[in-house]
């Protein structure tokens, strides 16, 4: 498939998929969510795990708003329906791990993109910010979803009232992201962590998403059960026979993955 705003490689088992709309700070138009979508519906496919970045100084500034104002027939509601579901449905079910590695700014939209993947890595130079309210709008994109999740119903409200920058540091330590790394090392330390990713026991991975996505709407019975089950079909997968020879042969194991 050619793509026009973002960038796709395939090398080792790893996506890597940019954003490629320098110019706009990777700002979002309905092309680029259509082929952030298939590039992770692609990776799914062909890949053992995926890392979104962007070009240039910044990751995503978010929605493209050049001629919004000028835009007679403008209907945000359609526009997330129709384009923004359809891409961060992709993100969300993507059966691998996926990783936003957050190389500058994050605004908006730009900010939940990152926070739909499974693990997010940030440059100390990054940072995120809810910006909608500054234009009168809430936040979406999922935003209102992945928000509270990650760092607490209390800050969560106050970066979507007070639209302010927060610092990448600021955000691993509110619990918003896994890591903020200094910009010297951030492109060695999201290579090592995809390489890890691309190395493990992807099966067990997509399991790992399944149960920890489901906590949150069961009852303690329910996510014990779960457990149980899932963890049932792990055992019978040639990933954890290779996984338990390894540690008895005091070896690196080799997993096959999914």
């Amino acid at each position: 498939m050619q793509y026009s705003t973002v960038e796709y490689q395939l090398s080792g088992g790893i996506a890597r998929l940019w954003l490629n709309r320098p110019d706009v700070l990777n700002g979002m138009n309905a092309e680029m969510r259509d082929e952030i979508g298939a590039a992770f519906r692609r990776a799914g496919q062909e890949a053992r795990v995926l890392v979104l970045s962007g070009r240039g100084r910044g990751f995503c500034s978010g929605q493209d708003l050049g001629g919004a104002l000028d835009a007679a027939d403008l209907d945000l509601e359609a526009t997330l329906r129709r384009e923004y579901e359809p891409m961060l449905r992709a993100i969300y079910d993507c059966p691998i791990p996926t990783i936003a590695a957050v190389n500058g700014p994050a605004a908006g939209a730009g900010a939940n993109l990152a926070l739909a993947a499974d693990v997010v890595i940030a440059s100390e130079t990054a940072y995120f910010m809810q910006a909608f309210s500054l234009i009168g709008l809430i936040p979406d994109a999922g935003g209102t979803y992945f928000l509270p999740r990650n760092m607490g119903f209390a800050k969560a409200m106050g970066a979507a009232l007070f639209a302010e920058k927060i610092t990448a540091r600021q955000a691993a330590d509110w619990g918003m992201i896994w890591e903020a790394v200094p910009e010297s090392e951030f492109q060695a330390v999201v290579q090592q962590r995809a390489e890890t990713l691309a190395n493990g026991p992807t099966a067990a991975y997509g399991r790992i998403k399944t149960v920890l996505r489901a906590s949150f709407e069961n009852t303690l019975d329910a996510q014990l059960a779960l457990e149980a089950q899932q963890q049932g079909l792990a055992g019978h997968s040639p990933d954890f026979a290779e996984g338990v020879r390894a540690f008895i042969e005091k070896r690196k194991p080799d997993f096959q993955g999914k």
